[in-house]
């Protein structure tokens, strides 16, 4: 009898835990929730977060409130992110900066970006453009390849800093091309645009939607994308792949990660919510116009492609002998 009462007292201590833990997440969210971005107003992860959150808002019932920490390539905010209570709250905006290239770069991070964070989904990719000024004699992939070969060194090529995007997609091509281009790395994508059109450096790997307008206006050409496939904002310009380098693909992305221990339930019930907004109609149009391809991927997915993006960006860094410590 005695035996009896024990089991039962157990189950219902069980019991009363697993509705505990539960019943957060089933009521989730109650408050709003905080989207932080690792970069300043304005730039191309501000503006999808704010996008996301518009969108999310109403679907989730809470205000989503973007919260801009800038510094340190992302670390600032990504420390910030790591370090927040994993109660659904708070979430971080990921990028290949902060989750596939700092961590290769720097020996000592305030954060590990597996060990600690959850994906939730998967936002877009953003391939960059490759453009060359009118005067290099250039006007596809393979001319650029063939030039790079017959006068080493001789072609300048613009970045937003060392180990940015822009540098390692460089890196990444040279690599695989078997040419040497020199690096001129600038702080910033205002200051390499000026030296670009100017004549002063020749090529870059930029984005998209800096780049479309000087394309447009003839101050500068475009001849590749580095994406898996081609821009439906310029379906005319073909991939680096395409052009004769196959298996080359690279870019920029954007998603949403919560803190490691965040509850499953909370992960999944933002997971379906954020995937949901991205494939939406007036989210996929802007996406599209922005010449970011839309994407939406489950939190699992997403977990998966930080890990191969840490891989991958080991060995670009390792073989050009990168770093920043």
């Amino acid at each position: 009898m005695n035996s009896r009462i024990e089991i039962t007292g157990l189950a219902a201590v069980a019991l009363f835990g697993l509705t505990a833990l539960e019943a957060p997440a089933q009521d989730y969210p109650v408050k709003p929730i905080r989207l932080i971005v690792p970069f300043p107003p304005g730039g191309g992860n501000d503006t999808i977060a704010r996008l996301m959150g518009q969108k999310l808002a109403p679907a989730l019932g809470q205000q989503v409130l973007v919260d801009n920490r800038p510094g340190a390539g992302g670390t600032i905010g990504a420390e910030l992110a790591a370090k927040a209570p994993a109660d659904g709250y708070t979430l971080f905006l990921a990028g290949v900066a902060s989750h596939g290239i700092n961590p290769n770069l720097r020996k000592k991070l305030p954060y590990d970006p597996v060990r600690d964070f959850h994906g939730v989904s998967l936002i877009a990719s953003a391939p960059l453009l490759v453009v060359v000024h009118p005067l290099l004699p250039v006007i596809s992939v393979k001319q650029l390849v063939a030039l790079a070969r017959s006068k080493p060194n001789a072609i300048n090529y613009a970045s937003n800093g060392p180990g940015s995007s822009s540098h390692l997609a460089v890196e990444l091509f040279a690599m695989m091309t078997g040419t040497n281009l020199v690096h001129i790395p600038y702080k910033g994508v205002a200051l390499a645009l000026t030296d670009l059109l100017s004549g002063q450096v020749q090529l870059a790997f930029s984005s998209a939607v800096t780049m479309l307008p000087q394309v447009k206006a003839g101050k500068l050409r475009a001849i590749a994308m580095t994406g898996a496939k081609r821009s439906q904002a310029i379906p005319n310009v073909p991939t680096v792949a395409e052009a004769g380098v196959a298996g080359y693909e690279t870019g920029s992305w954007y998603g949403i990660v919560a803190p490691a221990k965040t509850p499953r339930p909370v992960i999944e019930r933002l997971s379906r919510e954020t995937a949901a907004a991205t494939r939406s109609a007036e989210i996929t149009g802007k996406l599209i116009d922005e010449a970011v391809i839309p994407i939406g991927s489950t939190a699992d997915e997403f977990d998966a492609h930080i890990r191969r993006e840490l891989a991958r960006w080991a060995k670009v860094i390792a073989k050009a002998g990168i770093s920043e410590d």
